[in-house]
């Protein structure tokens, strides 16, 4: 792509409008959801505004696949704004795009987690495509979870038959590290 496709920030979300942007975007990498259409195919075609949420946003904004501009003014909105609103919006935003960042550049899909009570659900092809092998929940270094935790979080993997997978993002720096749980019969 040339010229960054242009996303409007209307309250807590980004809308790309030009339905032709948006399938590109969701064919991309599945960036967001077409407005209206739930679980859409990866080869199929829309006619709808792709809604994008901020952990996907900033993402295509860092890379300059996509320019936000404010739903009033149709001004460039920067970096530090979105960010500032999702900040708003998100419980420890930073912390979880630290996780979104990594996960996406190593090449995987990253969905919303909250229908599998995590952060993320990871793809390695994409939704339509393969199940996510994964659930990722996004914890601070300094953050504990009791066994009660750790075994209703399993519990509830196992049952989705998904992977239970702690990332823990550093403090300083992109570095994250994973604790992947794996479950077995003694």
């Amino acid at each position: 792509m040339s010229e960054p496709i242009i996303a409007e920030l209307i309250g807590t979300r980004l809308i790309v409008w030009d339905h032709r942007n948006g399938m590109s975007l969701y064919r991309m990498g599945f960036f967001g959801k077409p407005v209206g259409i739930p679980k859409p195919k990866p080869d199929q075609d829309f006619k709808a505004p792709l809604m994008l949420d901020f952990m996907e946003g900033l993402y295509l904004l860092d890379r300059k696949i996509i320019r936000v501009v404010d739903v009033k003014t149709s001004k460039p909105v920067s970096r530090s704004k979105v960010l500032a609103v999702a900040n708003k919006t998100y419980k420890q935003f930073e912390l979880g795009y630290g996780a979104y960042e990594n996960l996406r550049n190593k090449g995987l899909i990253v969905t919303p987690g909250i229908r599998f009570g995590s952060d993320f659900a990871i793809y390695e092809h994409g939704p339509g495509i393969d199940h996510a092998p994964f659930i990722v929940t996004v914890k601070r270094e300094e953050d504990t979870m009791g066994p009660f935790e750790v075994v209703l979080a399993g519990r509830l993997a196992t049952t989705v038959r998904k992977q239970f997978t702690i990332a823990v993002p550093k403090r300083r720096g992109k570095k994250v590290n994973y604790l992947v749980f794996r479950w077995f019969k003694a």
